[in-house]
């Protein structure tokens, strides 16, 4: 599993911020302010009800201290590491009203990006062994992209591009309208800065051939190929391109995909189709 340095809080902060507003909305908690006395304290633990990898933990702890700065907060589990069922991830400490008052957001961020890191880090299973790193597309929940990519990141997976402002991505609609794979890789090229990058998709070998032959492209998407072609297309670009793997890349296929020789296999199932992993807050 992979343990990186956090992103500043200042960055995550407005969305935890936005979620808590969505679920305190202009009345705040009216039933932990009906029920519980400001002067009860008390002592919970956020749990792992499942094994997996855990990720927005950095998160849930930003919406425990927005309701309330005063909470005392013991991370055990940081983002990146692996948990087994039962394992406590944190524990809060403090007003009991402000913990229940931020449980359902902290736990609505913790398990769906600790559902991410787990499914990434089984793909990322499935292609050890090999050199071909497993990778996360744009297909993320809207406003979520930064810390669902975090996740990936935490499961052991690599990023793609943030979005379509930091690389070229050259897709069959791009050819079509520009007028064919030469004419849209020369626009590219006479357009692009030194520090980005040119990616272009093919769906055959003779599209991969005519690529190769203009030139001008840094990575080729190789979409929607089956094994036997993927491993004919790695052979064409013998090193010159990196390679990416895309289209349906289901976990039971990826380790026969790996096997292929790809640099990149990209997935858009780890962002959009994780379970979330079942964690829960414990009085």
């Amino acid at each position: 599993m992979t343990q990186l340095a956090p992103l500043p809080d200042l960055l995550l902060e407005p969305l935890v911020r936005a979620a808590l507003i969505e679920d305190l909305g202009p009345n705040g908690d009216v039933t932990t302010r009906a029920v519980i006395p400001a002067s009860r304290r008390y002592s919970a633990r956020l749990n792992a009800r499942e094994a997996g990898v855990v990720s927005g933990m950095q998160l849930a702890a930003i919406a425990f201290r927005l309701v309330d700065p005063s909470l005392q907060i013991t991370l055990h589990r940081p983002d990146g590491s692996a948990c087994a069922a039962g394992d406590v991830l944190m524990q809060i400490e403090g007003a009991a009203a402000s913990i229940l008052s931020a449980e359902r957001i902290a736990l609505n961020f913790a398990g769906r990006l600790s559902g991410i890191a787990t499914l990434t880090a089984a793909f990322v299973a499935e292609a050890r062994g090999t050199a071909t790193r497993i990778t996360c597309t744009r297909k993320t929940t809207p406003g979520l992209r930064m810390v669902e990519k975090a996740a990936v990141l935490h499961g052991g997976g690599f990023n793609h591009r943030f979005g379509l402002s930091d690389a070229i991505l050259i897709k069959d609609n791009h050819i079509a309208a520009a007028g064919g794979i030469a004419a849209v890789l020369r626009a590219a090229r006479a357009q692009v800065s030194h520090l980005m990058k040119v990616e272009i998709e093919v769906d055959t070998l003779a599209q991969l051939a005519e690529v190769l032959a203009v030139g001008g492209a840094d990575v080729v998407l190789l979409d929607n190929m089956d094994t036997p072609t993927l491993r004919a297309a790695v052979e064409m670009v013998a090193g010159r391109l990196v390679t990416e793997a895309s289209g349906n890349m289901a976990l039971p296929r990826i380790a026969e995909v790996a096997g292929t020789g790809v640099d990149y296999i990209s997935v858009g199932a780890l962002t959009h189709s994780a379970r979330t992993l079942d964690l829960g807050l414990d009085f």
